[in-house]
Formats: structure tokens, sequence, C-alpha cells
């Protein structure tokens, strides 16, 4: 088994990750002035992890300074763990601190991208809430596909059904822009979930998936359509939608043919880089070390 120095040493992938969220607790902590209690620690779902973000980090974040510095820790973090290949959304709703200034917003962007090119391939992701405002998403999911600054989409938001034809709109605009289109699913939903979302936006990736491993035929679809999965192991052990690492489906997903990224998505939540939930996993017996090998490699 490869020990965790190996890991850490190896260059690798994070393919799914959050940009406002992905620095470690102890260097959010400083920057912020004040800790979150009991934390990072194990949540019952999304709803106790957005009473978090609603109490503590949400009031921190006011200001576009405030945006771009949560950007670059997170950015600074990904380097520390030897990560080259970073896709991260950058969510929207971010342009509302810059006072809805694109040009600005923008800059800050491919500013950073800019910044760290030497050491990081950024590929970022215009990040949407399904709980947004339709007319504000309307409003700059054009401009900002337009300016060819992002390479990827990610819809997010509760894993429901009701209101998803209200954004397959999107989804046809970014074949257009040639951006990549993902979206969560199947974190909490059922495999049919999986499938559903993929048929309906035609999607590239799916962002975490992991409930397509309960229907073999939905595993199978996601396989013959090479529908890559990004999924995030610690996420959904502290998040509880597995109950714990050692039964994490992941293993399944990639001996079903499945390709699969591996991703930290909220780093400040769950607190494992990508090099420590490899190690976790091998740890216990979860993947191989091939496997490990393949995880990191991943590349677009």
């Amino acid at each position: 088994m490869k020990d965790i120095e190996y890991l850490k040493s190896r260059p690798k992938s994070d393919t799914h990750n959050h940009l406002n969220l992905s620095m470690k607790y102890e260097r959010y902590k400083h920057w912020a002035g004040m800790a979150i209690p009991n934390f990072p620690r194990k949540m019952t779902g999304l709803d106790e992890m957005h009473m978090v973000i609603g109490t503590y980090t949400r009031p921190r974040c006011q200001t576009a300074k405030d945006v771009k510095d949560l950007f670059e820790m997170s950015i600074q973090d990904a380097i520390a763990d030897n990560v080259v290949w970073l896709e991260t959304s950058v969510d929207i709703n971010f342009l509302k601190h810059y006072d809805n200034n694109l040009d600005k917003f923008l800059s800050d962007i491919s500013g950073l991208v800019s910044k760290y090119k030497k050491q990081i391939e950024i590929r970022p992701e215009v990040g949407i809430s399904k709980t947004l405002d339709r007319d504000f998403i309307r409003t700059w999911v054009y401009p900002l596909f337009e300016s060819k600054i992002f390479n990827n989409v990610d819809l997010y938001g509760p894993e429901v059904f009701e209101g998803i034809e209200d954004f397959v709109y999107i989804f046809k605009l970014a074949e257009k822009y040639n951006i990549k289109k993902k979206a969560h699913v199947g974190e909490f939903s059922d495999a049919q979930s999986v499938r559903r979302f993929v048929e309906l936006f035609d999607l590239d990736e799916v962002q975490h998936g992991i409930g397509a491993a309960a229907d073999d035929s939905v595993l199978q679809f996601l396989a013959d359509r090479k529908i890559r999965c990004n999924v995030c192991p610690m996420s959904n052990v502290m998040l509880s939608a597995v109950p714990s690492l050692k039964e994490h489906p992941i293993k399944k997903m990639i001996d079903a043919g499945i390709p699969i990224g591996l991703g930290t998505d909220d780093l400040l939540f769950f607190g494992k880089t990508n090099s420590d939930q490899l190690y976790d996993m091998l740890k216990c017996g979860l993947i191989t070390d091939a496997d490990a090998e393949m995880l990191m490699a991943v590349r677009d």
C-alpha cells in the first residue's frame, strides 16, 4: 500500500471542488478571525451544512475582496496537496458581492488563473444553485459563458425533479460555447434520478452520482455513455450520505467501468485533501494502489 508521503508527492487532480469553501479550516479560521464551534464535524445532510454556512461562513464574506481571498486560499491549499488540475465551481451569486460588476468579477477570476498557472491548471466552472432567482441566473449566465473564462458549468442544490426543466436552456447554451456540462445528483437521490439528469441535460459528467451504485442498469448506462462521476468520499461520509468510508460505493463504480474523478468538494467542511482521501481509502481496503494511481491521473 502506498504511504501518505508518496500520495502527497504525486501530482493529482481535484475534479469536484467549490472554490469559496476549499481551504483548510485552520487557514480559514486565521483569516476569518473566529472559530466555528465543534468543527469540522460529521453532519446529518445538507440542511445542517447550510445552517453552518448561514450562521458562520456567509456572514463573514461580505465584499469582493472577501470572495477573492477565499478563492485564493482554496487555490493555495490545492497546490499544497500537489493538485495540478483543479475543476472548481465559482458560484454565480458572488456577482452580488461585486455589485454586479461583471468586468471586475471576471478580472479577479482570470487573474487568479493566470497568477498560479505555472503551478496548477485551474478550470473554473459557472456554479449555479437551483434555488437562485431564475431571472438573476438568466441575466448573467449568457455573459459569463461568452467571457470564455469558464470551462465548465455546474448545477447544484436540492436533488429534486420539480422545476428542473427551467435549467435545460443553460446546458444547451453551454454546448454552444463548448462548455463542459455537470450537475450534482445522486448524493442523496436514487439511481434513476442520476439517469434522468444525464438524459435531460445531456450531461458530460455527474457530481457525486453515488446513488447510481444501487442499480446495475444505471451503472451500465453511465459506463456505456462514458459519463464521468466526480466522487467525494469524505464529503459523502461527513454528510451521512454513506454510513462509513469502507461502505462507500466508489469501488463498485470503478469496477463497473465508469470513469471516476476524485474531489474534495468543500475541504473546509470535510477536512480531507485528495491525498488524505486516497490514503484513507487504501488503508481501509476500499481501493487498490492501481485505483489510486488512476484517480490521481485524471485530467480533463
